[in-house]
């Protein structure tokens, strides 16, 4: 009491107004029952995603051990009292210890199937024995779910627990990553529970974000426009801005440059916007360009293979070892032309002369195992 006492009257001759904690700064202590601060980050293409949280483990602090006491005892299943705070019997669990669990995303995203809009919520939870309520509450600065209100939520979804490995402490893992989608799952004790985020027209996204980095310090090389003109062919998506970005990489007086990677990309840009007749001559430039090699030709030959083109994959090996006769890789080029015409003597014959000028003990080796495929009549394709 006498401790209090004069703790008050500091306060009065300091002359602080208000609040202790408004009025000054926390300091660093342990957290709250040993609960450490925790952060899951993970990236679905570009879109951020991050859960912030603090981890209670299976043991008590005082050692005791709640294996088959957390799922409704220790957190109980249903909306329950807390004894405290404002939300009286509707409140959910935290998801965690200590304050809000927090989960941010950089963009608009898809949970489980529903849209979340880009921003911070209050992650919460009704754990259930066959079916949670995960709640994305807008109120993502409170202490826990004390102040939970319904009226704030941004998004329920539902979620089914699984059984899993033990987990000493409460976890959020990314247990699945694709180019699209990725799976959280809290994990804690014996118990997961996954969830899905799936970032929605991806591809749109990602010619968005390139469309306004190109008109910033990434757009002044010519690298950069063919690199976003590329994309947009990989993606099949957006092919009518890919020719715009092509055709700035070859033309711009700012940051164009002709060379055969900028005028191949025009052609292939042309051709998916059934530019057919412009393709062809663009194409031809690029194939006698002075910058063109002849490792750059028989590269284009094997993505036109790679792309089931394979009589355009062959003219293009062929017209390789014209322009560029006896040169590495002209021979080996000759070799898939032929064998995928199933003219295995003559391919033999070619692939025996492209071991003699193999570079590299990995060139070597490739040739070789053609060799013998050759041999026994197998196409190297």
């Amino acid at each position: 009491m006498k401790l209090f006492y004069v703790f008050c009257i500091s306060i009065l001759i300091l002359g602080v107004a208000g609040s202790v904690s408004a009025q000054w700064p926390g300091i660093t202590v342990p957290p709250s029952g040993d609960n450490q601060h925790s952060i899951s980050t993970q990236f679905i293409g570009p879109v951020e995603i991050v859960i912030d949280y603090h981890s209670p483990n299976v043991h008590a602090p005082d050692g005791s051990d709640r294996r088959g006491k957390i799922w409704s005892e220790l957190v109980p299943y249903g909306m329950v009292n807390l004894g405290f705070g404002t939300c009286g019997d509707d409140c959910p669990w935290r998801g965690g210890a200590n304050e809000n669990t927090v989960f941010r995303s950089s963009h608009d995203i898809l949970v489980q199937g529903k849209p979340l809009k880009a921003g911070s919520y209050g992650l919460h939870f009704i754990p259930g024995k066959e079916e949670w309520t995960i709640i994305f509450s807008k109120n993502s600065t409170s202490w826990g779910s004390f102040t939970y209100d319904a009226k704030e939520d941004a998004l329920r979804v539902q979620a089914k627990p699984e059984k899993s490995e033990y987990n000493e402490w409460l976890t959020y893992e990314f247990i699945d990553r694709e180019t699209d989608h990725a799976t959280v799952a809290l994990k804690w004790e014996d118990l997961q529970l996954p969830f899905q985020i799936t970032v929605e027209n991806i591809d749109n996204l990602y010619v968005k974000m390139i469309g306004e980095e190109l008109r910033s310090s990434p757009g002044f090389t010519w690298e950069n426009w063919v690199t976003a003109a590329q994309y947009t062919l990989q993606a099949n998506q957006h092919l009518d801005q890919g020719l715009k970005w092509a055709e700035t990489a070859v033309n711009s007086p700012s940051y164009g440059r002709e060379n055969f990677t900028t005028l191949i990309t025009l052609s292939d840009l042309q051709d998916a916007n059934a530019k057919g007749e412009d393709a062809a001559k663009t194409r031809e430039k690029a194939l006698n360009h002075e910058t063109a090699t002849p490792i750059d030709i028989h590269q284009y030959a094997r993505g036109l293979q790679q792309q089931k083109k394979t009589e355009e994959a062959i003219k293009i090996f062929e017209f390789n070892a014209r322009r560029f006769p006896k040169a590495w890789p002209t021979e080996v080029g000759l070799t898939r032309a032929y064998s995928a015409r199933k003219n295995f003597a003559e391919a033999l014959k070619h692939a025996k002369l492209a071991l003699a000028q193999a570079p590299g003990e990995g060139n070597r080796k490739n040739v070789e195992n053609m060799i013998k495929k050759l041999e026994q009549n197998q196409d190297v394709n």
